[in-house]
């Protein structure tokens, strides 16, 4: 299995950022990349569009909502992998001022390396991370 992650500290509290990304269909509200979501099977599956409008469906694993932290899988996308779980946190930062998150996943390349898998998935949680981290910036 091959794995990426990345994490952004926030000037901001857990809470408050959970708040923002704990929704399982809140990407929308954080992550650029995808534009939609629609929850079904009593808020277990995700419905999501890319900006391409390519179907990307993940299943909810687990849910915490005190440790704010969930895991999902993915059922159907257009990516070149299987057996993909992924898990989302927030947490207070290690100064304590802030917070901090955490999106990691890890899932089987399907007909390419590892690398380029890893690369692509790195890159979604990064620039995702990016995006909420923005979210944050005073102006």
């Amino acid at each position: 299995m091959a794995q990426a992650s990345a994490t952004v500290e926030l000037p901001a509290s857990p809470d408050e950022v959970w708040t923002l990304i704990g929704g399982y269909g809140s990407l929308p509200d954080w992550l650029p990349y995808i534009p939609e979501s629609k929850l079904t099977d009593g808020g277990r599956l995700r419905h999501l569009a890319n900006p391409g409008g390519e179907a990307i469906i993940e299943r909810l694993e687990h849910y915490d909502n005190a440790a704010r932290t969930y895991s999902y899988s993915i059922l159907q996308s257009p990516f070149p992998i299987s057996s993909y779980r992924a898990t989302l946190t927030v947490s207070p930062s290690a100064s304590g001022r802030g917070a901090r998150v955490d999106w990691s996943g890890v899932f089987t390349p399907q007909g390419v390396s590892d690398e380029q898998v890893c690369e692509l998935f790195g890159g979604i949680y990064r620039e995702g991370l990016k995006a909420l981290a923005a979210r944050y910036v005073s102006s």
